[in-house]
């Protein structure tokens, strides 16, 4: 099997296509039906339409449709029949019939129907309807007037190209709410359990959804007077990208559209099959699709990840955290404080009656579940008194709703009653609006702050917003791209890697001298170790120390390089610059910095549960590690792996992953930590060669290890082994415990003698998905194969972790090579630091 056909970018697929037979116009006409093999192609070339399986069997499934024609990489982004593929060798075929739909039917149109458009018969005419592919990809049956019967357009799959409307519920024309939906896998078009549209319960915001659960929810409209927007790219060396973002209320429909500058390449808008809302450009230069811009995937953004009365600030530093609303404190003192927020925030003070105080709260990404009350042109006095009169009231918000169709002004005042989900504040320059919150009571200082207002009773309704809505995605879609990429920066001294460079330069591949960090002084991190004392450590290695220290209220690991490290320096400015670009729920996060004279210290945020090794390989520990635990931990670190061989702005390969580099978090999630050693890879390159091998032998692939090349794949391998390691709880080396020089061999060997559901760890083996625990092994073994090409790429092991599979091919051999006494020195790291260690070359 070729792995890398498999291999996927969301929707850029390498799928097996017939090509065509022939060469075929823009046009599908009665009576000549369209077979595998044919394709349709629209007149500038840029799209066509036809047939394509999602694997290179000859049993696959078809499915009907259209892809960009243009560029080699094969990317379908509409999709007919996904729910009814035809089954290869059935000869499906796809007719324009006498009542002028398009149907797809197995048996040369004589058997079961797949799908058809819903087109009702147009009228009689001289000349019929045509059916013609356009060129911006849109399917259409025209009739002979060129009114539109029908177009592709209208029925979204995971794609939203330039110029396709996105609609919302409560439109002129009375139909329901249009979604983007996710393909089910890299490979399979069917539905998958992501969808995006508008809310259709506030009709003024955003969703992400995995099935009915929210995931992400986007920024309320507030009133910002938006249009339309533009943003600008570059996706490669030549050619700018410019995306125009505008909300059009017409006399039949209110809807998002958006459209490209001239001359720019193919870019669109797509749902991955993981979830991701990201925008896509292809490169002419490196052949390849360039991620623009995506939802952010911070876990404070996750839809009520704050809890109840809690809120993700995003103003406060450069890592969002969460924070009890003004008069609320932890449900859970002690879970907030190990970073466990689900159970919210409570009150301090019980509300006594109605109470008539409250606290504006500027910047805010309002709580959902708000409903509208009053009319049109109520004043924020008249809201203030509508929800104080209303004792369950608890939250309002007023703001200005106009439209550029509107006759005047649309005052509209907004209210929450009972708990406050997923709040944030972002601050006004991203959309935050003001919300008024009823406190139980004010001390002096905050009542200037707040307003009083007057008791009544008072009716709450949900009316129709109308054209209301206009600017809602528009602002949304800003904040998808934008929300992450303001910088801010904690109190402590500000910096830019220009002023790295005076104690150092650069290095190779970070020429770009434009990355604002936060920096903090030694003299901060000396007050809080009590000039490093021995006290406050908790890590040593050849790199330097590690202490644990509560800087701003938070409690932060410190890593202090070693002076006389040869190495210190370039690992240092790697990490900065590196993961300073990086960020992922599965990835350790570095919150700062400090450079002064000789000390470089590293910032990160504190893990509780410390290295994966230090629980996995401890006899009473490993207790704590049932298998749906380690089993998210293996999920988890392959998503990370997959953000940085793919999703990130740029191929990082790690080059010393292991277990002792995943850190466990209080919910024993995992995070990849230690970039010291990763390289970057340029768009179109594969590997890289190196005199200077780093990392830890067992975990290094052979070709690493014994020739210096390295590249995703050479992470890949040390996945395979740091997954053996989890399921049967040995270490790499296990030679007192099975005989065999390395646990990749004793793993193959009790593959090979059918003994495999023998390798589990003793103490999960009784409550384990036997299934699950043998798909690991599996991937496991494909994963340390010996050729590189034959190993799977990320894309492909998150797939089948989080789907399962039947169809996993058989493994190779992995190499077998041995540690000798007398070798060159290869640099090895501990944890979060390094030693000196002896390896084969």
């Amino acid at each position: 099997m070729d792995w890398k056909a498999l291999a996927c970018c969301t929707i850029v697929l390498s799928l097996l296509i017939f090509l065509p037979l022939s060469v075929s116009d823009d046009r599908l006409v009665q009576g000549k039906p369209l077979s595998p093999g044919d394709t349709i192609v629209s007149d500038s070339g840029a799209f066509a339409l036809g047939f394509f399986n999602r694997s290179n069997s000859t049993s696959a499934s078809l499915y009907l449709g259209i892809w960009y024609n243009d560029i080699p990489e094969l990317t379908v982004v509409w999709v007919a029949n996904r729910e009814t593929p035809a089954a290869n060798g059935t000869a499906p075929m796809l007719s324009f019939t006498n009542t002028f739909n398009l149907v797809v039917s197995e048996g040369n149109g004589g058997g079961r129907v797949l799908w058809k458009t819903d087109n009702m018969a147009a009228a009689p005419s001289s000349t019929p309807p045509t059916v013609v592919l356009l060129n911006t990809g849109n399917l259409v049956i025209r009739s002979s007037n060129g009114t539109t019967l029908w177009q592709s357009f209208d029925h979204h799959t995971d794609t939203l190209l330039p110029g396709m409307k996105l609609r919302f519920k409560y439109n002129k024309r009375g139909g329901d709410d249009e979604r983007l939906v996710s393909w089910k896998g890299p490979a399979d078009p069917s539905p998958g359990p992501f969808s995006l549209g508008g809310d259709p319960v506030t009709l003024l915001q955003l969703f992400l959804w995995n099935g009915t659960r929210p995931v992400v929810r986007g920024i309320p409209w507030g009133g910002n007077l938006v249009y339309s927007d533009r943003q600008n790219y570059q996706a490669n060396s030549t050619t700018q990208v410019i995306i125009y973002l505008a909300v059009v209320d017409s006399d039949e429909d209110i809807y998002f559209t958006y459209s490209l500058s001239d001359g720019a390449p193919h870019t669109m808008f797509v749902l991955t099959y993981s979830g991701n809302f990201q925008t896509n450009s292809w490169s002419s230069k490196t052949l390849a699709w360039v991620v623009l811009g995506k939802w952010m995937d911070k876990e404070c953004n996750r839809y009520g990840y704050c809890g109840t009365h809690g809120y993700c600030d995003e103003t406060a530093g450069p890592v969002p955290t969460c924070k009890c609303l003004d008069g609320f404190e932890p449900a859970s003192k002690e879970n907030w404080a190990g970073g466990k927020f689900s159970a919210g925030c409570r009150r301090k003070e019980p509300l006594l009656g109605c109470g008539d105080n409250f606290i504006a709260l500027p910047g805010m990404k309002w709580p959902d579940r708000f409903v509208s009350i009053g009319g049109d042109k109520s004043t924020l006095e008249e809201c203030a008194a509508e929800c104080s009169r209303n004792c369950s009231c608890v939250a309002y918000a007023h703001t200005n709703l106009s439209s550029s169709r509107s006759a005047g002004d649309i005052m509209r005042c907004f209210v929450w009653a009972g708990e406050l989900i997923d709040t944030g504040k972002i601050g006004e320059e991203l959309g935050g609006q003001t919300f008024y919150l009823r406190l139980a009571g004010l001390d002096a200082e905050a009542a200037e702050h707040g307003n009083r207002t007057k008791r009544n009773a008072a009716r709450i309704m949900l009316p129709i917003l109308g054209s209301s809505v206009l600017a809602l995605v528009c602002i949304s879609l800003a904040w998808f791209h934008f929300k992450g990429k303001k910088k801010r920066w904690t109190k402590h001294n500000n910096a830019t890697l220009d002023g790295m460079s005076t104690l150092f330069e650069l290095g190779e591949g970070n020429t770009s001298h434009d990355h604002e960090f936060p920096f903090v002084t030694l003299e901060e991190i000396s007050l809080a170790t009590h000039n490093f004392s021995e006290t406050y450590m908790i890590g040593e290695g050849g790199f330097g120390k590690v202490y644990k220290v509560k800087l701003g209220g938070q409690d932060v690991a410190v890593k202090r390089l070693s002076k006389d490290s040869q190495q210190g320096t370039k690992e240092f400015k790697n990490e900065v610059i590196l993961i300073a670009k990086l960020q992922h729920r599965n990835l350790v996060r570095l919150l700062g910095c400090c450079a002064e004279g000789d000390e470089k210290l590293l910032i990160y945020e504190y893990l509780p549960n410390g290295g994966l090794d230090a629980t996995i390989f401890d006899e009473s520990k490993k207790l704590l590690l049932d298998w749906a635990t380690r089993f998210n931990i293996i999920k988890g670190v392959a998503k990370g792996l997959l953000y940085l061989h793919q999703d990130s702005r740029m191929t990082v390969i790690h080059r010393d992953l292991k277990a002792g580099n995943v850190l466990l978090d209080a919910e024993m999630k995992p995070k990849i930590a230690d970039f010291g050693m990763a390289r970057t890879f340029v768009d179109n390159q594969q590997n890289a060669n190196t005199q200077r091998v780093v990392g830890t032998f067992g975990y290094m692939a052979p070709e690493y290890a014994m020739e210096g090349v390295f590249s995703t794949k050479s992470d890949i391998y040390s996945f395979g082994v740091l997954l053996l390691e989890v399921v049967t709880g040995l270490r790499r080396h296990c030679n007192s415990q099975t005989g065999f020089s390395s646990l990749t061999i004793y793993s193959w060997s009790m593959w090979k003698e059918g003994k495999t559901d023998e390798l589990p760890d003793s103490s999960i083996i009784d409550t384990c998905s036997l299934d699950e625990v043998l798909l690991c092994i599996h991937v496991a073994l494909l994963c340390v194969q010996e050729n590189p090409d034959e190993r799977p790429l990320m894309s492909y092991v998150v797939f089948v972790l989080e789907n399962g599979s039947t169809t996993l091919p058989t493994p190779n051999q992995p190499s077998y090579f041995v540690r000798r006494s007398t070798e060159q020195k290869v640099q090895m790291s501990v944890n979060s630091c390094t030693i000196t260690d002896i390896a084969g070359r």
